[in-house]
Protein backbone atom coordinates (compact mmCIF):
# COMPACT_ATOMS: atom_id res chain seq x y z
CA UNK A 1 0.00 0.00 0.00
CA UNK A 2 1.00 3.63 -0.64
CA UNK A 3 3.60 4.40 2.37
CA UNK A 4 1.24 8.30 2.05
CA UNK A 5 -2.33 6.08 1.95
CA UNK A 6 -1.39 4.47 5.30
CA UNK A 7 0.09 7.83 7.02
CA UNK A 8 -3.15 9.41 6.21
CA UNK A 9 -5.51 5.93 7.72
CA UNK A 10 -3.08 6.11 10.69
CA UNK A 11 -3.96 10.08 11.05
CA UNK A 12 -7.38 9.43 10.53
CA UNK A 13 -7.71 6.67 13.13
CA UNK A 14 -6.33 8.89 16.16
CA UNK A 15 -8.68 12.03 14.82
CA UNK A 16 -11.65 9.59 15.44
CA UNK A 17 -10.28 8.33 18.43
CA UNK A 18 -9.60 11.75 19.91
CA UNK A 19 -13.49 12.57 18.06
CA UNK A 20 -14.98 9.73 20.58
CA UNK A 21 -13.16 10.54 23.76
CA UNK A 22 -14.62 14.51 23.90
CA UNK A 23 -16.50 15.29 26.35
CA UNK A 24 -19.57 17.60 25.01
CA UNK A 25 -20.45 20.63 27.53
CA UNK A 26 -23.67 22.89 27.45
CA UNK A 27 -22.91 26.63 28.07
CA UNK A 28 -25.76 27.63 27.23
CA UNK A 29 -30.10 27.25 26.87
CA UNK A 30 -32.90 28.94 25.52
CA UNK A 31 -36.54 28.20 25.46
CA UNK A 32 -39.51 29.67 23.68
CA UNK A 33 -43.24 29.65 25.05
CA UNK A 34 -45.77 28.77 22.64
CA UNK A 35 -48.97 29.32 23.77
CA UNK A 36 -51.86 27.03 22.38
CA UNK A 37 -54.53 29.20 21.75
CA UNK A 38 -56.75 31.33 19.43
CA UNK A 39 -53.08 32.75 18.64
CA UNK A 40 -52.58 29.76 16.82
CA UNK A 41 -55.53 29.98 14.69
CA UNK A 42 -54.10 31.77 11.81
CA UNK A 43 -51.40 28.78 10.98
CA UNK A 44 -54.39 25.80 11.77
CA UNK A 45 -54.54 23.27 8.92
CA UNK A 46 -58.37 24.15 8.14
CA UNK A 47 -58.93 20.78 6.16
CA UNK A 48 -57.92 18.85 9.52
CA UNK A 49 -59.91 21.18 11.62
CA UNK A 50 -62.69 20.10 9.36
CA UNK A 51 -62.06 16.76 9.01
CA UNK A 52 -61.72 16.16 13.23
CA UNK A 53 -65.26 18.50 13.62
CA UNK A 54 -67.60 15.57 13.12
CA UNK A 55 -65.44 13.42 15.65
CA UNK A 56 -65.76 16.22 18.55
CA UNK A 57 -69.46 16.71 17.63
CA UNK A 58 -69.70 12.72 18.56
CA UNK A 59 -67.35 12.61 21.50
CA UNK A 60 -69.19 15.91 22.78
CA UNK A 61 -72.30 14.35 22.55
CA UNK A 62 -71.03 11.13 24.74
CA UNK A 63 -69.07 13.31 27.42
CA UNK A 64 -71.90 15.99 27.80
CA UNK A 65 -74.58 12.69 29.31
CA UNK A 66 -75.44 13.09 32.38
CA UNK A 67 -75.93 10.49 34.51
CA UNK A 68 -75.93 11.23 38.33
CA UNK A 69 -76.02 14.30 40.75
CA UNK A 70 -73.16 14.59 43.16
CA UNK A 71 -74.75 15.70 47.01
CA UNK A 72 -71.79 17.78 47.47
CA UNK A 73 -68.49 18.48 46.03
CA UNK A 74 -65.82 15.95 46.39
CA UNK A 75 -62.31 16.28 46.41
CA UNK A 76 -58.83 14.56 47.24
CA UNK A 77 -56.79 15.31 49.68
CA UNK A 78 -55.31 13.76 52.90
CA UNK A 79 -55.17 12.40 55.66
CA UNK A 80 -58.91 11.41 53.59
CA UNK A 81 -61.20 12.96 51.80
CA UNK A 82 -64.44 12.65 50.53
CA UNK A 83 -63.31 12.03 47.05
CA UNK A 84 -60.87 9.01 48.14
CA UNK A 85 -63.04 8.08 50.36
CA UNK A 86 -65.77 7.52 47.63
CA UNK A 87 -63.19 6.06 45.04
CA UNK A 88 -61.80 3.57 47.68
CA UNK A 89 -65.02 2.63 48.96
CA UNK A 90 -66.55 1.97 45.47
CA UNK A 91 -63.53 -0.07 44.31
CA UNK A 92 -63.65 -2.31 47.55
CA UNK A 93 -67.17 -3.17 46.77
CA UNK A 94 -66.15 -3.78 42.72
CA UNK A 95 -63.53 -6.09 44.02
CA UNK A 96 -65.68 -8.21 46.52
CA UNK A 97 -68.19 -8.70 43.80
CA UNK A 98 -65.60 -10.18 41.53
CA UNK A 99 -63.94 -12.46 43.76
CA UNK A 100 -67.61 -13.36 45.43
CA UNK A 101 -66.17 -12.86 48.81
CA UNK A 102 -65.30 -9.95 50.71
CA UNK A 103 -62.36 -7.69 50.14
CA UNK A 104 -60.13 -6.94 53.57
CA UNK A 105 -59.30 -3.40 52.06
CA UNK A 106 -58.69 -1.10 48.84
CA UNK A 107 -56.44 0.93 48.27
CA UNK A 108 -56.49 4.26 45.94
CA UNK A 109 -53.60 6.68 45.39
CA UNK A 110 -54.36 10.41 45.59
CA UNK A 111 -52.33 11.52 42.72
CA UNK A 112 -54.57 9.23 40.44
CA UNK A 113 -57.57 11.46 41.51
CA UNK A 114 -57.10 13.69 38.79
CA UNK A 115 -59.91 16.51 39.35
CA UNK A 116 -62.70 17.50 41.70
CA UNK A 117 -66.51 16.21 40.91
CA UNK A 118 -68.38 19.39 42.24
CA UNK A 119 -71.85 19.39 43.58
CA UNK A 120 -74.55 18.60 40.88
CA UNK A 121 -74.74 16.98 37.68
CA UNK A 122 -72.19 14.76 36.75
CA UNK A 123 -71.50 13.57 33.20
CA UNK A 124 -69.53 11.19 31.82
CA UNK A 125 -66.53 13.38 30.84
CA UNK A 126 -66.40 14.32 34.08
CA UNK A 127 -65.34 10.97 35.21
CA UNK A 128 -63.09 10.94 32.06
CA UNK A 129 -61.47 13.56 33.62
CA UNK A 130 -61.07 11.85 37.53
CA UNK A 131 -59.44 9.07 35.83
CA UNK A 132 -58.15 9.82 32.14
CA UNK A 133 -56.14 6.95 32.14
CA UNK A 134 -56.49 3.01 31.25
CA UNK A 135 -55.86 1.63 34.82
CA UNK A 136 -58.05 -1.90 35.59
CA UNK A 137 -58.40 -2.85 39.32
CA UNK A 138 -56.56 -5.78 40.06
CA UNK A 139 -57.14 -7.54 43.38
CA UNK A 140 -53.51 -8.67 45.58
CA UNK A 141 -53.18 -11.10 48.31
CA UNK A 142 -50.40 -9.58 50.53
CA UNK A 143 -48.98 -10.48 53.72
CA UNK A 144 -49.50 -8.44 56.40
CA UNK A 145 -45.65 -7.83 57.26
CA UNK A 146 -45.73 -6.25 53.96
CA UNK A 147 -49.06 -4.28 54.21
CA UNK A 148 -47.90 -3.32 57.37
CA UNK A 149 -44.91 -1.23 55.87
CA UNK A 150 -47.22 -0.01 52.93
CA UNK A 151 -49.36 1.85 55.98
CA UNK A 152 -46.56 3.34 57.78
CA UNK A 153 -45.50 4.74 54.54
CA UNK A 154 -48.96 6.04 54.41
CA UNK A 155 -48.78 7.69 57.74
CA UNK A 156 -45.42 9.32 56.38
CA UNK A 157 -47.14 10.81 53.46
CA UNK A 158 -50.25 11.58 55.46
CA UNK A 159 -52.50 9.62 53.96
CA UNK A 160 -53.90 7.99 51.08
CA UNK A 161 -57.52 6.41 49.87
CA UNK A 162 -58.21 3.73 51.75
CA UNK A 163 -61.21 1.37 52.41
CA UNK A 164 -61.73 -1.14 55.21
CA UNK A 165 -58.60 0.28 57.23
CA UNK A 166 -58.69 2.61 60.01
CA UNK A 167 -55.57 4.09 61.24
CA UNK A 168 -54.07 7.03 63.02
CA UNK A 169 -50.67 8.61 62.68
CA UNK A 170 -48.71 10.27 65.31
CA UNK A 171 -45.43 11.96 64.62
CA UNK A 172 -45.26 10.29 60.76
CA UNK A 173 -46.21 6.99 62.56
CA UNK A 174 -49.01 4.45 62.07
CA UNK A 175 -50.81 3.65 65.27
CA UNK A 176 -53.76 1.52 66.22
CA UNK A 177 -53.95 0.45 62.90
CA UNK A 178 -57.37 -1.88 62.50
CA UNK A 179 -57.96 -3.84 59.20
CA UNK A 180 -62.14 -5.37 59.68
CA UNK A 181 -62.88 -4.47 62.89
CA UNK A 182 -59.28 -6.62 64.35
CA UNK A 183 -55.39 -5.46 64.82
CA UNK A 184 -53.55 -5.80 62.10
CA UNK A 185 -51.72 -9.28 62.24
CA UNK A 186 -48.27 -9.62 60.53
CA UNK A 187 -48.49 -13.07 59.45
CA UNK A 188 -52.02 -13.21 57.83
CA UNK A 189 -52.28 -12.23 54.52
CA UNK A 190 -54.84 -9.75 53.37
CA UNK A 191 -56.97 -9.05 49.90
CA UNK A 192 -56.07 -6.14 48.33
CA UNK A 193 -58.36 -4.11 45.74
CA UNK A 194 -56.52 -1.69 44.01
CA UNK A 195 -55.29 -0.04 40.25
CA UNK A 196 -53.06 -2.28 38.05
CA UNK A 197 -50.29 0.83 38.80
CA UNK A 198 -49.85 0.62 41.90
CA UNK A 199 -49.94 -3.35 41.89
CA UNK A 200 -46.93 -2.31 40.13
CA UNK A 201 -45.21 -0.58 43.50
CA UNK A 202 -45.51 2.80 41.47
CA UNK A 203 -46.38 6.12 43.65
CA UNK A 204 -43.77 4.83 45.70
CA UNK A 205 -45.96 1.82 46.99
CA UNK A 206 -43.30 -0.65 46.40
CA UNK A 207 -44.59 -3.36 48.79
CA UNK A 208 -47.86 -4.15 46.88
CA UNK A 209 -45.68 -5.16 44.14
CA UNK A 210 -44.50 -7.93 46.66
CA UNK A 211 -47.48 -9.90 46.38
CA UNK A 212 -48.45 -13.27 47.52
CA UNK A 213 -50.89 -13.40 44.58
CA UNK A 214 -52.72 -11.21 41.88
CA UNK A 215 -55.51 -11.64 40.01
CA UNK A 216 -56.46 -9.08 37.09
CA UNK A 217 -59.84 -7.99 36.31
CA UNK A 218 -59.23 -6.76 32.91
CA UNK A 219 -62.18 -4.34 34.23
CA UNK A 220 -61.17 -0.26 33.69
CA UNK A 221 -61.80 1.74 36.77
CA UNK A 222 -63.79 4.10 35.25
CA UNK A 223 -65.92 2.16 34.36
CA UNK A 224 -66.50 0.70 37.80
CA UNK A 225 -67.23 4.53 38.68
CA UNK A 226 -69.62 5.24 35.60
CA UNK A 227 -71.48 2.00 36.51
CA UNK A 228 -71.90 2.64 40.37
CA UNK A 229 -73.11 6.21 39.62
CA UNK A 230 -75.35 4.73 37.09
CA UNK A 231 -77.18 2.07 39.38
CA UNK A 232 -76.95 4.47 42.47
CA UNK A 233 -78.92 6.91 39.81
CA UNK A 234 -81.32 4.15 39.09
CA UNK A 235 -82.20 3.55 42.53
CA UNK A 236 -82.77 7.14 43.04
CA UNK A 237 -79.78 8.16 44.86
CA UNK A 238 -77.29 10.88 44.63
CA UNK A 239 -73.71 10.08 44.63
CA UNK A 240 -72.14 11.24 48.49
CA UNK A 241 -69.20 10.45 50.47
CA UNK A 242 -68.26 11.17 54.15
CA UNK A 243 -65.36 11.78 56.19
CA UNK A 244 -65.71 8.99 59.15
CA UNK A 245 -62.00 9.29 60.59
CA UNK A 246 -60.52 6.26 58.49
CA UNK A 247 -57.38 7.99 58.55
CA UNK A 248 -56.71 10.75 61.66
CA UNK A 249 -53.56 12.60 62.12
CA UNK A 250 -53.28 12.85 66.36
Amino acid sequence: MNPKKLIFIGLLAISLASYSQKNWVITKETSVKIAIDSTQDKIADKNYIAYLEPLKQQLGARMNVIIGQAAETMRGHGPESLLSNWNADVYLQAGSVFLGSPVDLSVVNLGGLRTVIPAGNITVGKIFELMPFENELVILWLKGDKLAELIQFFAKVGGEGVSGLRMEINNGQAVNVIINGQPIDNDKVYTIATSDYLAGGNDKMVQLAQYEKRVNTNIKLRDILLDFIKKETAKGNKIQSKLDGRIRID
